[in-house]
């Protein structure tokens, strides 16, 4: 249709009736379309067939160890913070089946796995899920050693970024510089604007097959004031941030500090669950198990989710290395925040704040990183040859 040529950067506008014709092109296209909704009291990412799925007149209350969803009588799609779900689930699914094999005869034959992974549309993407998803492409897509199943899932996704219009009390992303405007990774992002009885929102191109997708909707060019709207929520969505992480020398700080007695008071309160590495949209450490059915017909490799948190990840022949909960937590804040630069280069956290908010105890890597600064550095005890520090 006839309107500004469709330019990476470009911002038109598309009102909210239209978004079941958004959705409906999706489908249309091909793909799954995937988005939020509510189940069970929270919102969670699932398939997304109507507007009527999307979370409309549903915002959340989050604090450490807390996530209430709340009825209002807005309008908005998008008037909530982050749930629990990230696109992980669907690019580095809990479960992956490795390797598959049948009995015949006195052997086994492979199973060739032929099923393809559906073509996901992701609708409501928050900025630093967008930042999460470059980190894990630096892991599993590397020449060196890049992951098929992740490369297969990620290969033809089409993205649509929502900016966010309300910070949740454990959000922390204007200090990671991951949000909350969308700024990478995305096709199409949108800001949603409620103006009276006017609900519109200002889309902006950041791709070809984004322009592709938006041609067959209605939509028109974005006047000043309707650009400036968008630039107005996304500042005041800046403003409500709460929390914060202060990045500098980060990482030497936890590199110098192995020993320090903060970890100790960190241990007694940490209940090691996982809970704070299943929520977070990077964290990505698996196990693999063998598995055969009770006839012994058939037998299969699956890789699993896994946490750095449970003794059994780290245990070597004889026990684990890391048998403490000061040593599991001290790990993960660690990698996180520092060996992520040495390995990957970026920082593994990127300001969602979902450790927070699903952590029973309320543990807040913003405080606990405040708390190690405050304290200040003490002094490596000495170590000799044949010794090692105590987990």
């Amino acid at each position: 249709m006839p309107g500004p040529a469709l330019e990476p950067g470009t911002q038109v506008v598309m009102e909210s009736s239209d978004l079941q014709k958004f959705i409906d092109v999706l489908w249309r296209k091909g793909y799954h379309v995937v988005g939020p909704t509510v189940r069970n009291g929270v919102v969670v990412y699932d398939e997304l067939k109507s507007v009527t799925d999307l979370p409309a007149g549903w915002t959340d209350e989050q604090e450490g160890a807390t996530y209430r969803l709340k009825k209002t009588d807005g309008k908005a799609f998008f008037a909530y913070g982050i749930g629990p779900d990230s696109l992980k689930k669907f690019l580095h699914p809990p479960v992956v089946r490795l390797w598959r094999a049948r009995r015949e005869g006195a052997g086994f034959q492979t199973v060739e796995e032929t099923e393809e992974p559906p073509k996901y549309a992701f609708l409501g993407v928050r900025a630093c899920d967008l930042h999460a998803v470059a980190a894990h492409d630096r892991v599993f897509t590397s020449e060196e050693y890049a992951d098929p199943s992740y490369a297969r899932r990620r290969r033809d996704i089409f993205v649509v970024a929502v900016n966010c219009a309300k910070a949740g009390n454990t959000c922390f992303c204007v200090s990671m510089r991951t949000g909350p405007k969308a700024t990478v990774g995305f096709d199409l992002a949108l800001t949603e604007i409620l103006e009276g009885e006017r609900h519109y929102f200002v889309v902006e191109v950041g791709s070809e097959t984004g322009a592709a997708v938006l041609r067959e909707i209605p939509f028109k060019e974005a006047t000043a004031a309707e650009k400036s709207a968008a630039e107005r929520v996304i500042a005041a969505t800046a403003g409500q941030m709460r929390k914060a992480l202060d990045t500098t020398n980060i990482r030497e700080l936890l590199y110098d500090n192995p020993e320090h007695p903060f970890w100790d008071e960190v241990a007694e309160r940490c209940l090691t669950c996982g809970n704070c590495t299943m929520v977070c949209p990077t964290c990505f450490c698996t196990a693999v198990e063998d598995v055969t059915d009770l006839a012994g017909e058939t037998a299969e490799r699956r890789r699993h989710w896994d946490s750095c948190f449970t003794e059994d990840f780290s245990y070597l022949h004889g026990g684990s290395v890391r048998a403490s909960a000061k040593a599991r937590y001290r790990q993960w804040m660690t990698h996180k925040l520092a060996a992520w630069l040495d390995q990957f280069g970026t920082l593994g956290c990127v300001g969602c704040g979902r450790c927070i908010t699903w952590c029973p105890v309320g543990i807040d890597i913003t405080e606990q990183a405040r708390a190690l600064r405050d304290k200040g550095r003490i002094e490596r005890p000495s170590v000799t040859v044949g010794e090692h520090a105590s987990p």
